[in-house]
């Protein structure tokens, strides 16, 4: 194979790709066979487009991103309220986004736009919604579906064949398993699972590959289990949260997703937290 003399910082653009004129491609970006970029979208260095790739109308991907065959970014939305509004997708830096992925533009409502963060991984058959917002470093595995509206924080793992409800937030440092049907809230630093899912105590291998200590976790398993583990409602939870623990950044975290919380927050099933106090007990 003949070695290309193309330098670092120039241009790679297949000849029988697509790019509108008025698309704005930064140094370094490869852009392969037969892709096809849309009006008025801008990529930045560095960024590599794979082969049949389809970048939409008013897309912005940055920097170091990696684009792999067959992936849709900036469609319309699957929404019958859309009628051909200017509204955007916004892909932050150093993005991985697998074969087959499909991320929307936003609708003309509510943010009119689609954002997703810097450093994510979206495997094969994501799918991410008109309106999402998805944070920094967050993993969705292969099928995993996000409908409108939904917000995920940074470093939050979601399984594959998850598919989150409208509207719901997903927390940072979290979990969730594989397979799951996400109607309601899931907090930070907690796993879940099911259909509907429900939490099963904390992310505690999450939590310690990212570098939180041996008392940082054993603070969140406090806060976890006023919440979620004692007799009380979430209401008088935290009024006791704020009166115990104040000043604590972990517990602020919990306050401020409940607090902000538009569809419930999810809770252990009762035979999980019976389970989890009669091992209590015993230790």
């Amino acid at each position: 194979m003949k070695k290309s003399t193309l330098k670092k910082d120039e241009v790679n653009i297949d000849p029988s790709a697509v790019v509108h004129p008025t698309a704005q491609i930064d140094s370094g970006v490869t852009i392969g066979p037969y892709s096809i970029i849309g009006h008025g979208v801008k990529i930045g260095k560095d960024s590599r487009i794979g082969p049949h790739v389809v970048v939409d109308d008013l897309t912005t991907i940055g920097s170091g991103c990696r684009i792999y065959q067959f992936a849709s970014v900036g469609a319309p939305p699957q929404d019958l309220a859309y009628k051909g509004e200017p509204t955007e997708t916004v892909i932050g830096n150093n993005n991985i986004i697998r074969e087959f992925v499909t991320i929307h533009r936003g609708p003309a409502k509510d943010k009119y736009k689609t954002v997703c963060g810097d450093a994510n991984l979206f495997m094969n058959y994501v799918h991410v919604a008109h309106d999402c917002a998805v944070g920094n470093n967050v993993i969705m595995a292969n099928n995993a579906t996000l409908a409108g509206h939904v917000t995920i924080e940074d470093f939050a793992i979601v399984g594959g064949l998850v598919a989150v409800h409208q509207y719901v937030r997903i927390g940072a440092y979290c979990i969730i398993g594989g397979a799951s049907a996400v109607s309601k809230d899931i907090p930070p630093y907690v796993m879940a699972v099911g259909n509907r899912a429900h939490l099963y105590g904390l992310n505690r291998v999450g939590l310690k590959r990212h570098g939180f200590s041996k008392d940082e976790i054993e603070e969140i398993k406090r806060i976890y289990g006023i919440l979620f583990r004692s007799s009380l409602t979430i209401k008088d939870a935290v009024g006791r949260l704020k009166s115990e623990l104040a000043g604590s950044p972990h517990a602020e975290r919990f306050l401020k997703f409940i607090e902000n919380s538009k569809r419930g927050v999810a809770r252990e099933r009762a035979a999980v937290r019976h389970k989890e106090t009669e091992e209590g007990r015993q230790t």
